[in-house]
């Protein structure tokens, strides 16, 4: 499980406990009389233990036995002693350096010796003939990855595929006739619904925990194509690749991360959602690897500020900030400034669904996208192309504090235009109240407002004073380019 605001689940079985003491203080009654201190009596009903509470003894007993215990081996790489370890001021120095053991040595010498490491992790049968589904990081640089079923069979499994991006990974033993989950259907997960996890957490084999549904469409800082399931269940180390069911025993996410500032459970929990993980397991299985789709446009979150400035009646959608040259997208027509409002005719609720559905489009799809343009709803269509690892177009959804506007700006000289290959834009010199609260820093290029650009002093003021009273500033900074909104009096 990942912890930490997403950390490794791959941790070395071991258990760490801690005992706190409270004290509470309680102010006595003071005597006086006794008749009024007499308490009234109070009648309730004590309701039965298990009214209204869901049984899941069934759901786990048919479930449980196909969930399973993974183990997996990591051999770090020889490396030599460094400076660190050995100072040549050490008076061990040339006792050392005479055996080898200093930085340099020939034939291999002064090497450190492999050094192996364990790590727990969950996973669940998805096929009769021992296709499983965990996380990718539970068998990422896995030299070694061992199955243990609940009839305490172990079996020494292949990893078939692993896709970083959506964190699932497949695995395949050789067994048949195993009991398996179906992982084919695409149950709606509502907020509030009761859901429970097994796994192995800290290494014990398949316990169960419920809760609800905390919330869904989760963003997560290192998940951009996932929209996350969240729950209040108790998920831990181990439990990463363990299903997520419902009270019918469906299928409806695989348990990946988990929230925590002390390394453990926390009230907070996070599963891919079934159909995610369905769709990138199959690609798994069939081929080996994930073709995840690409548009080639830097988006980010609308604010109520940000939607204010673009005339829109909600902050549902995503704001295009960059849209790369002969990317997709451009051939398309995407503009710096649209707002993506549907895909499809889904509601695009955040920036998660853009990337989230373009990301799990097989390149060559044909999306359809409604767009707000210049205060007007226009369509766009979009083939989508193929994600480049080299290239892949940031999401930012940095919110910035509102202000008012006031800056001092001049026109790029000719050396930072043929720099960055922009000819419009301004330099910020200096950002003070309203543009500092906003966020804007000196040494930002405004390169426009809302969906104009601007290139002089004049058609800043022209465009801001056209704009209402929120700005939507388009700057460029550290190459990057995001909307800012600016409060203005």
């Amino acid at each position: 499980m990942r912890l930490n605001k997403v950390t490794s689940a791959l941790l070395a079985a071991g258990i760490g406990a801690g005992l706190a003491t409270g004290y509470m203080h309680f102010d006595a009654p003071s005597i006086g009389n006794a008749q009024a201190a007499q308490p009234a009596a109070v009648t309730a009903t004590i309701p039965t233990p298990a009214a209204n509470l869901p049984d899941f003894t069934q759901l786990v007993d048919k479930a449980g036995a196909a969930v399973v215990n993974i183990s997996v081996l990591h051999t770090s790489k020889a490396r030599g002693i460094d400076s660190e370890d050995l100072d040549e001021d050490s008076p061990y120095f040339e006792f050392f350096k005479r055996f080898g053991a200093v930085p340099g040595m020939p034939n291999g010498q002064g090497m450190r010796p492999e050094q192996p490491s364990r790590g727990l992790g969950s996973g669940f049968i998805v096929s009769p003939d021992g296709y499983i589904v965990t996380n990718a990081h539970v068998v990422d640089g896995a030299s070694e990855v061992i199955v243990r079923l609940t009839d305490r069979r172990e079996f020494t499994a292949k990893v078939v595929g692993a896709d970083k991006r959506t964190d699932i990974a497949v695995v395949k033993i050789d067994a048949k006739n195993l009991p398996a989950l179906e992982f084919s259907t695409k149950p709606t997960v509502k907020r509030g619904e009761w859901v429970i996890a097994i796994g192995s957490p800290f290494g014990f084999e398949n316990s169960v925990s419920a809760g609800v549904v905390s919330g869904v469409h989760r963003a997560l800082p290192d998940g951009q194509m996932v929209p996350f399931i969240q729950t209040d269940v108790a998920v831990n180390p181990g439990n990463s690749g363990g299903p997520l069911l419902n009270s019918q025993g469906q299928v409806v996410g695989v348990n990946s991360q988990i929230y925590s500032r002390s390394g453990g459970y926390m009230g907070l929990s996070f599963a891919i959602p079934v159909d995610v993980a369905a769709k990138v397991a199959d690609q798994l299985k069939t081929h080996g690897k994930v073709a995840h789709g690409r548009l080639g446009i830097g988006i980010q979150a609308l604010d109520q500020s940000l939607a204010q400035s673009f005339g829109l009646p909600d902050a549902n959608g995503a704001l295009v900030g960059q849209v790369e040259p002969n990317s997709p997208a451009a051939k398309a027509g995407f503009k710096t400034g649209d707002v993506i409002r549907k895909i499809d005719n889904v509601v695009v609720v955040d920036s998660t669904d853009v990337t989230s559905r373009v990301g799990n489009s097989a390149p060559g799809t044909t999306l359809n996208f409604d767009v707000w343009r210049a205060g007007k709803a226009i369509e766009v269509t979009a083939k989508v192309g193929t994600l480049d690892e080299e290239k892949v177009a940031k999401v930012s959804d940095e919110s910035a504090p509102k202000g008012k506007l006031g800056i001092a700006v001049r026109p790029r000289t000719a050396e930072e235009q043929e720099k960055s290959g922009e000819k419009a834009g301004l330099v910020v010199q200096q950002a003070g109240g309203a543009a500092a609260l906003a966020g804007v820093q000196a040494g930002d290029v405004i390169l426009g407002v809302g969906s104009s650009p601007v290139n002089t002093v004049d058609e800043l003021r022209t465009a801001v004073d056209k704009a209402g009273k929120t700005v939507a500033l388009l700057i460029e900074r550290g190459g990057r380019q995001i909307y800012v909104p600016v409060k203005v009096s």
